[in-house]
């Protein structure tokens, strides 16, 4: 195949497993579009997306424009003949403008088997609501979210013990799978070998927006849906419960759990306000 002159848009996770595999291929992006770097942790970090990183290791151009619809932010995308765009967790849409400027058009690789799981929390919105049958596609994008014509999807089989999975290691599956279909496809597609398949809109289902105060469990509530939340919500936006210890109410963030052999939730591994992680046994003996 002949050099492509590719831009990849992408800020989360799971673009660095897209990228890493589009390497593998000798799917090299000309360009990388992120997200601003971003203060982390308690001392406030300013951080460079997974993406940028990436860029940088692999001496590729890095764009970290706040606005898409800002010319002078966006003056390398439009000053230049592009082969195609491929759009990976970038958390912004992109706008007619730009998805209209590759001469083959704009690819996004989607951790879930659409129509299901349209949105922008497809991974932890699958281990949310127990959908253990996952998988990725790559989509030709239009202008609606999640609604264009597939051209590939590949489903991910997940072994019963395994499952609920981490959403970290979830997504590190589907990012690696969804970046070797995407080195497959873009070959096949540039070739004009692909027919794209319109959706069947009437099976369609959404992933909402996950805020931090989604996270807070109710000990009370079902074993198996608290251990669903906890998987579904590592990494972030964590989970936690409150906990009165000598009068105060306590936030204590759960970091490991899993379920007892009578059904009940056995939390492991909590990191109490203020203190370091620990177990969740020396935890209630007040340590």
């Amino acid at each position: 195949m002949k050099s492509v002159s590719m831009v990849f848009f992408g800020s989360e996770p799971l673009a660095g497993g897209v990228l890493d595999e589009l390497a593998s291929a000798g799917l090299m992006p000309s360009l990388v579009v992120t997200g601003p770097d971003v203060p982390k942790g308690r001392k406030h970090i300013l951080t460079p997306p997974e993406a940028k990183a990436w860029a940088e290791a692999h001496g590729v151009p890095a764009l970290q424009p706040t606005s898409l619809k800002d010319e002078d932010q966006v003056a390398p995308l439009l000053n230049t003949d592009w082969d195609l765009f491929i759009v990976a967790s970038y958390g912004k849409i992109l706008p007619k403008r730009l998805l209209a400027l590759p001469k083959h058009g704009t690819l996004n690789v989607h951790p879930s088997l659409l129509p299901l799981l349209r949105g922008p929390s497809p991974i932890r919105t699958a281990i949310l609501t127990d959908a253990r049958e996952t998988g990725v596609s790559v989509m030709l994008m239009d202008q609606e979210v999640d609604h264009g014509p597939i051209l590939a999807q590949a489903r991910i089989e997940i072994a019963p013990e395994d499952w609920p999975m981490r959403a970290t290691m979830l997504e590190a599956l589907l990012a690696h799978a969804g970046g070797q279909l995407l080195a497959e496809t873009v070959p096949l597609w540039l070739d004009g070998t692909i027919t794209p398949e319109q959706q069947d809109h009437a099976q369609a289902t959404f992933s909402k927006k996950i805020e931090k105060e989604d996270g807070r469990l109710d000990l009370a509530d079902d074993p198996y849906q608290n251990l669903l939340k906890i998987r579904a919500y590592d990494g972030w936006p964590g989970t936690y419960f409150m906990h009165e210890r000598n009068g105060k109410q306590l936030r204590v963030k759960v970091t490991d759990a899993d379920l007892a052999p009578d059904g009940s939730l056995r939390i492991l591994r909590v990191i109490p306000e203020g203190k370091k992680e620990m177990n969740y046994e020396d935890f209630l003996r007040g340590e």
